[in-house]
C-alpha cells in the first residue's frame, strides 16, 4: 500500500492512500495508529515528504562498492550520523545550495530510508523488521567540503548534512507488507536524466534488519524515526572530475515498488535581517 501526505487549497494537511488506478483517497486517524479510508477523494493541492520525521538516523559506508570507490575499508560495525529533522524537504521542492555557509562540493546520495513505526529498544535482528512502519526514497544531499576538509574543521559530517532542504524524503510511503525484502530492490540516481547511481540494495554491508537492532541498541526509536540506510557508488564526489550540484539541476531518486523522488536545485535565497 502506498500512503502519502499532503496539503489541500486550504493549507490543512491530510494522509491519502494511493489505490491502484492512482486514484488518492483521504485517510482518517493517525498515520502510526491504522488510519481509516475517508470514502472521499484526496484534494491535493501540494504533495508533502511523507511524515515529519522525530529523528532522522543515517548511516555511512554501507555500501561495498561505495567503499571501494571511496577507498574506504569495510566498517566493522555501521558508521552513525544524524540528520535534523529541520533538514526535511518535500518532493518537487528545492534542494537549496548553501551561501551563507558556503559551499561549492555538494553531493547527491540516493538512499533507501526506513521508517519506524511502533517504539522499540534492543530489538532482535530476527524482530527487526515487525517495527517498520514503511519504505520511501530519500537523497542524503552532503556538502563534502564541509564534511571532509580540515581547513572546515574536518570530520564535520553533521555541518556537512544538516543543511536546510538537505534530507529530500518521498514521493509516498510504502507500507512494510508490500516489500517483505528491502534488501532486494534496484535504486539509481538521475541527474538531468543522466543516470548516475544504479545498484541494488543486496550490496549492502548491513541490511535493513542489523541496522535497526543496532540503532535500538540501548537506545529507544520512537514512532516517526526515519533511518537512511547508506548509498551505493555513482557519488559525484568519486566522479573523475567530481561532479557536485549546481544551481539548474534536476535531482532524481528512483527506487523499485516505491517510485521516483525528484528535486530541482537552486542557490539558497538571500534573506534580510
Amino acid at each position: 500500500m502506498k500512503l502519502v501526505r499532503y496539503a489541500d487549497s486550504d493549507g490543512a494537511i491530510h494522509h491519502a492512500v494511493l489505490h491502484a488506478d492512482g486514484r488518492p483517497e483521504r485517510l482518517l486517524g493517525d498515520l502510526f495508529d491504522d488510519p481509516v479510508p475517508s470514502g472521499e477523494q484526496a484534494r491535493i493541492a501540494r504533495l508533502l515528504a511523507p511524515l515529519e520525521p522525530r529523528a532522522i538516523f543515517c548511516i555511512g559506508l554501507n555500501y561495498r562498492r561505495h567503499a571501494a570507490e571511496t577507498g574506504a575499508a569495510i566498517p566493522q560495525r555501521p558508521v552513525l550520523f544524524m540528520k535534523a529533522p529541520s533538514a526535511l524537504q518535500h518532493p518537487g521542492a528545492p534542494i537549496e545550495l548553501p551561501t551563507a555557509l558556503a559551499s561549492e562540493a555538494v553531493d547527491y546520495e540516493a538512499e533507501l530510508a526506513v521508517v519506524i513505526g511502533r517504539r522499540c529498544k534492543n530489538v532482535r535482528r530476527e524482530e527487526a523488521l515487525d517495527y517498520v512502519l514503511g519504505y520511501t526514497c530519500a537523497n542524503d544531499v552532503s556538502a563534502r567540503d564541509w564534511q571532509k576538509r580540515p581547513e572546515l574543521g574536518g570530520g564535520q559530517w553533521c555541518r556537512g548534512k544538516t543543511f536546510d532542504t538537505f534530507a529530500p524524503l518521498g514521493p509516498c510511503l510504502v507500507t512494510a507488507a508490500a516489500i517483505p525484502d528491502p534488501n532486494a530492490l534496484r535504486l539509481r540516481t538521475l541527474v538531468n536524466g543522466t543516470c548516475v547511481q544504479d545498484a541494488r540494495t543486496d550490496d549492502m554491508i548491513f541490511g535493513v534488519p542489523e541496522l535497526i537492532a543496532f540503532l535500538s541498541g540501548s537506545t529507544t526509536l520512537l514512532p516517526g524515526t526515519v533511518i537512511f540506510t547508506g548509498t551505493p557508488e555513482g557519488v559525484g564526489m568519486a566522479a573523475d572530475p567530481p561532479r557536485w550540484l549546481r544551481p539548474g539541476d534536476r535531482v532524481s531518486v528512483e527506487i523499485e515498488g516505491i517510485g521516483q523522488l525528484t528535486n530541482p536545485v537552486i542557490a539558497e535565497p538571500q534573506e534580510s535581517a
